[in-house]
């Protein structure tokens, strides 16, 4: 990762910093707060990339030398990470005093060194009053990042010590790359990616095999849905209604059948970048040329007006035969 792509993704946090190199003017102490998955720990080893790079052009660091491969894998001795010990609830005031010895001595290499905690809101109280006594009088030299998707349970002593870095939740071409990145394939990240902004939400999705189920029966039963009423609702009782249990479920299976006439829609609109179900598009011409562009609009209407019952606590099967008759232009 480069500050040049993390600009395109968290603009605000990434220009702040690379403002902060070419000035030579780093604060002390910064909290990186945000959902999961938006990139705070990228960013922190990003940085500390750009600080001990050998080989360094401006702010971006070389990702060869030896320091930046010794960063990614947690090996630079002027550098200490700190997080919850496996099997433990909370981060330990002795993992702290650790850290506050470890920064007593002078730099091992280099005129820097880092820390870096990870869930800082997982701190317990005394390692976090340790903390405040160590960034209230700042070390020469010393930077720190504090790592957070809970910034209100942190202290407030400590946050306002530290310069606060928002990053905001992921756009859904940036969320659905990240997934892509993890080897997730590109429909189901597209998909997900376009139910939730949240990293963490869209990849228990892209790993749930129910998911991946509920995907291919909402496919088979928009399928149905061009044959006749009756071949849709059997696929429903037989197959859809057996796999969706509850309303949230339910609510997921709407949003699916929603995005399956969105994408008519953006295909009527000449928008194929925006199709969600990439992989069945020559499907999705083919049903879109036997429907017009406000017949669409009319189902969506529809699906849309079938969630709303749904939030009334309306049986999630008894908004399914609803819908399905709809659909079928035959309410």
């Amino acid at each position: 990762m480069s500050w040049k792509a993390f600009i395109e993704k968290q603009k605000t946090a990434a220009t702040i910093f690379t403002h902060a190199l070419r000035k030579n003017e780093l604060s002390h102490a910064y909290i990186l707060e945000g959902p999961k998955g938006t990139g705070k720990r990228e960013m922190a080893q990003l940085l500390a990339q750009t600080l001990f790079c050998e080989n360094r052009k401006g702010t971006e660091p070389c990702h060869e030398c030896r320091n930046c491969r010794r960063v990614l894998s947690g090996n630079h001795p002027d550098i200490v990470w700190v997080k919850k010990e496996e099997d433990a609830t909370l981060i330990k005031k002795e993992q702290i005093t650790y850290l506050i010895k470890e920064f007593a001595y002078r730099s091992v290499e280099s005129q820097m060194k880092l820390f870096i905690i990870e869930d800082a809101d997982l701190m317990s109280s005394q390692a976090a009053n340790s903390l405040l006594k160590f960034i209230e009088e700042p070390h020469q030299n010393t930077v720190a990042l504090l790592l957070t998707e809970h910034i209100h349970q942190l202290l407030d002593t400590i946050i306002s010590r530290c310069q606060v870095l928002t990053f905001s939740a992921l756009s859904r071409k940036n969320l659905e790359e990240k997934l892509i990145e993890q080897g997730i394939s590109k429909p189901l990240a597209t998909l997900s990616s376009s139910l939730t902004n949240r990293y963490d939400e869209a990849i228990s999705y892209c790993k749930d095999e129910w998911f991946a189920n509920a995907r291919l029966l909402v496919i088979q039963l928009v399928q149905k849905l061009l044959n006749s009423t009756q071949a849709g609702l059997s696929t429903m009782y037989e197959h859809v209604a057996p796999h969706f249990k509850d309303q949230k479920q339910w609510d997921i299976a709407l949003d699916l059948l929603l995005f399956w006439y969105r994408d008519m829609m953006s295909i009527h609109l000449d928008r194929l970048g925006e199709v969600v179900y990439c992989d069945k598009l020559d499907e999705l011409k083919s049903q879109t040329l036997q429907k017009s562009l406000q017949h669409i609009a009319d189902d969506m209407a529809y699906i849309l007006k079938a969630k709303r019952q749904l939030l009334l606590h309306v049986n999630g099967l008894s908004v399914m035969e609803e819908l399905i008759v709809k659909l079928q232009g035959e309410a």
